[in-house]
């Protein structure tokens, strides 16, 4: 997936992408979501409407997943690139609560984040700033 810009400020970007979604297909709702830099967290819980818009759900049923999203700013415009647990991002600052609010996608990637918040909470993680992880 890539980036997408549009000329709007960061806290209008973050409400746009916490807000409630409705299509006549299916809606989304943010059920946790959290700022960590410039790293977007969320709980999404995805409604079906039809059948087909997701291979796992039928009219009337709900699936959650862990959202990622990479928030930049560039000028006047602030952009994001989404992502979720399923594509193991290689950010690993996700709140350890969220696991247990979406069934798992990626067993190694949740490793990478309960691995993670160890370093930052232990006592020689305290002396510097965790930095996030990337690839």
């Amino acid at each position: 997936m890539g980036w997408y810009f549009s000329p709007q400020s960061r806290s209008e970007l973050i409400a746009e992408l916490i807000a409630p979604q409705e299509t006549e297909r299916g809606s989304a709702k943010v059920i946790a979501h959290t700022l960590r830099g410039n790293v977007l967290w969320s709980v999404i819980e995805m409604t079906a409407k039809v059948e087909g818009l997701h291979h796992d759900l039928a009219p009337g049923q709900s699936l959650r997943y862990i959202r990622c999203d990479l928030l930049e700013g560039s000028g006047r415009q602030w952009g994001y690139k989404p992502m979720d647990e399923s594509m193991h991002p290689f950010y690993y600052s996700c709140p350890l609560s969220y696991l247990d609010l979406a069934p798992e996608q990626s067993a190694q990637w949740r490793a990478g984040v309960r691995a993670y918040h160890a370093q930052s909470s232990s006592p020689t993680a305290a002396a510097a700033p965790a930095a996030e992880l990337t690839a």
